[in-house]
């Protein structure tokens, strides 16, 4: 599986079904200074990731983001896809999805 999709190929995905899971893995520290997120998009701790991992589902695709699409997100969909779970990250991370036009809403 890809390991990254990209924030128009995202925007195509969330218009044609509603079976994608999109989860913002932002650190805390950056979570809570941001004012806005992806909508519908769930934050989750990547540091308690192995708390959570284990409660997604296995049957759906999930796109997860974090500021730039770096270190955190590699780490995140590493872990995933060990564990069975169709995870990717969008490449360039929140800061592309805003860049593309991505919609946001206030948290």
């Amino acid at each position: 599986m890809n390991r990254t999709i990209s924030p128009d190929d995202l925007k195509q995905l969330l218009k044609l079904r509603k079976n994608v899971l999109v989860l913002d893995v932002r650190r805390k520290s950056d979570y809570q200074t941001a004012g806005d997120k992806i909508p519908n998009a769930a934050w989750l701790d990547p540091d308690k990731l192995t708390q959570w991992s284990t409660a997604l589902p296995l049957d759906r695709d999930i796109v997860i983001y974090c500021v730039r699409g770096g270190t955190v997100s590699n780490s995140v969909v590493d872990q995933l896809q060990a564990k069975g779970v169709k995870a990717r990250f969008i490449e360039g991370g929140f800061e592309a999805w805003k860049a593309s036009g991505g919609e946001t809403i206030s948290k």
